[in-house]
């Protein structure tokens, strides 16, 4: 097939031609010769026939005497038969059942006088013998192809006397990172500097799936040296990953050198992210190019090497568990790409809801949060919030089952609470998807989450949240949990090198925001219109931000000058903190949440002197009575 730059080949298409493809270039398993002892996991490349039988001799199954079973006839409680010392032997279980004897008896049911045994109840034939082969009989089939070792299988192919077993070996998957900006990990990067540690990734889900992962040297973007690197690896291994450079940018040659050293079946899929992935091979050795961004990587993988190895291993992963879910946020999507949305799950009442994470395709924490996989087909727009949607889950239904749903607004305690929560609770668990104060009310009002962060201030009278959940609960149905006061104010740089005085300086200042609808920005809002700001003025006003720690860590980038947040942040990034106010943080309960054990679970959590602990070593808290309840609506 000729190669065209960036197709767009549905992933569906590429999935059934690419393995065909290659089986045309070669690509098979290989296998190897392993010590059964040593061979747990792997996987039979061929069927296992047993050599021996188990046992291979009439063996003696308990401690006792052997005794042949007509001496013993008529023996009973009132008629003993006493046994003379030449007509049994004393043995023990495993023993050869010794020549003339055709029972055992055991050694409790046995009375002794001096040297003489008496017994009152008769021995019937093959009592207590392990005949020939009764476990295994020597040219039975022990394991067929194709299947995965365990602990039961090996003690069965040594009793039946095998002790070297054909299995698929692990393929070795070669990995070349690449990228002029690309450096080894580090704790101290230099700006500019990309981290390596998609290898890492890569490499671990690789063993994962039964292969040996192989990581080379990081590359630069050169031709030649690329060249060099992939007809390297693909003569060492047995399929290789190139890892970056697959796009369409004025250094990306990815695709110019598999097609220079091989073929390439295809460049671009149909997929988001993950679009400029390349389909090829050297020989029978398949390459498989992947995009820089970690994300896609993963995708990538998932979709196209993964299969690849487990047709090497033989060993197929079951396919993911999929669910019903009712989606909390709308989601848009384009018509030309299948995509594939991270999101966060959890159990709310008698339906499990969905949140979408951040998308962006180099956004790895995203899968570190997922709960589970939104698959969009292409073709479609988006969904809409409330729609039911298919999810594959990435975590045991019964997980989700004990995950508490939090959602409103962000704060790091909410981190420290869920860490408590699990260590004290271990089977219960806690999700915080930051949609701010507002989302999180609208959340509860949809039956859509156990609880909401909130911190809406009231520009009347000064008050926290009591008069939104007024307005949004009319009828009631929420509890209102005081959890801490702190500290709101503006950050700045180390040293505060601008000299900035308070909120109203921002008005000549580059300015990072939060979402509109979080408790943040309707503060910042108030205080615009207190010192007399027109936002439209202030530079970066409208650059959002969804946590207190991102706008900490703009700032202590350079990329901005100031944005209001929580002092622990500003800790958090060694930033200048000027104090605004101190407010209220509640956690809202909705009633058809609030007495069920893992709600009780977590207020038990605020109310602890560990909670209190760990809010004192952030800072920036004041603590009165957390888990107290101040009002119920």
């Amino acid at each position: 097939m000729p190669f065209t730059y960036l197709t767009n080949l549905p992933l569906e298409q590429a999935e059934e031609r690419y393995p065909a493809w290659l089986a045309e270039g070669g690509f098979q398993p290989k296998t190897e010769t392993v010590p059964v002892a040593q061979s747990a996991g792997r996987v039979t490349a061929r069927a296992v026939y047993a050599t021996l039988c188990a046992p291979h001799y009439p063996a003696c199954a308990m401690d006792g005497i052997a005794v042949a079973a007509a001496d013993t006839f008529g023996a009973t409680e009132t008629t003993p038969v006493t046994l003379e010392p030449h007509q049994f032997t004393v043995v023990d279980t495993g023993d050869p059942l010794p020549e003339g004897e055709d029972a055992v008896v055991m050694i409790e049911d046995v009375l002794w006088e001096g040297e003489k045994a008496v017994l009152h109840e008769a021995a019937a034939p093959w009592q207590h013998i392990r005949q020939i082969g009764e476990d295994v009989c020597a040219g039975e089939m022990l394991l067929p192809t194709h299947t995965s070792i365990t602990p039961a299988a090996i003690g069965a192919m040594i009793a039946g006397g095998v002790l070297a077993v054909e299995v698929f070996t692990r393929p070795v998957v070669g990995i070349i990172p690449t990228g002029d900006e690309v450096v080894p990990p580090t704790d101290h990067p230099q700006p500019g500097d990309v981290l390596e540690f998609n290898s890492s990734i890569f490499s671990a889900m690789i063993v994962e799936w039964g292969g040996t992962a192989r990581t080379y040297p990081i590359v630069k973007d050169n031709k030649a040296d690329l060249t060099d690197a992939l007809t390297r690896a693909a003569e060492e291994c047995d399929l290789v990953v190139l890892n970056a450079g697959s796009s369409a940018g004025r250094e990306d040659y990815s695709a110019a050198v598999i097609g220079t050293v091989g073929e390439v079946l295809c460049h671009g899929l149909a997929i988001r992210p993950g679009k400029p992935a390349i389909l090829g091979r050297r020989g029978p050795v398949p390459v498989l190019g992947v995009p820089g961004y970690p994300v896609s990587g993963i995708l990538v993988l998932e979709h196209l090497l993964r299969p690849l190895i487990e047709h090497w291993t033989g060993k197929k992963a079951p396919a993911r568990e999929q669910a019903e879910a009712v989606l909390a946020r709308r989601v848009v999507s384009g018509l030309k790409y299948r995509e594939f949305v991270r999101v966060r799950l959890g159990q709310v009442g008698d339906k499990l809801v969905a949140s979408p994470l951040a998308r962006g395709a180099g956004v790895v924490s995203s899968f570190l949060k997922a709960d589970g996989i939104l698959d969009i087909p292409q073709g479609k727009e988006g969904l809409e919030a409330g729609e039911m949607v298919t999810v594959s889950l990435l975590r045991p239904r019964e997980e989700l089952e004990h995950t508490l749903v939090m959602m409103g607004s962000h704060d790091p305690l909410l981190d420290e609470v869920a860490d408590l929560l699990h260590q004290t609770h271990p089977h219960l668990y806690m999700s915080s998807t930051h949609v701010g104060s507002m989302g999180g009310i609208m959340a509860l009002r949809r039956g859509e989450a156990h609880g909401a962060g909130c911190h809406l201030l009231d520009e009347a009278d000064g008050s926290y949240n009591t008069s939104y959940l007024e307005k949004y609960f009319p009828h009631g149905g929420v509890y209102q949990v005081e959890c801490a006061g702190r500290t709101q104010g503006l950050m700045v740089a180390k040293g505060n090198p601008l000299g900035i005085k308070g909120f109203g300086d921002i008005a000549n200042l580059r300015y990072v925001n939060r979402q509109k609808g979080s408790g943040t920005r309707i503060l910042a809002d108030y205080l615009c219109r207190k010192e007399g700001i027109d936002p439209a003025a202030v530079y970066g006003y409208d650059r959002e931000e969804l946590t207190h720690t991102s706008v900490a860590a703009q700032i202590a980038a350079g990329t901005a000058d100031a944005g209001m947040g929580i002092l622990s942040a500003a800790r958090l990034y060694d930033l200048d903190f000027l104090p605004v106010c101190v407010e209220q943080y509640d956690l809202l309960i909705p009633d058809y949440a609030w007495g069920t054990p893992a709600v009780e679970a977590l207020l038990e959590v605020l109310q602890s002197p560990a909670f209190r602990e760990r809010l004192e070593q952030l800072g920036g808290y004041t603590i009165d009575q957390p888990g107290r309840v101040r009002r119920h609506f």
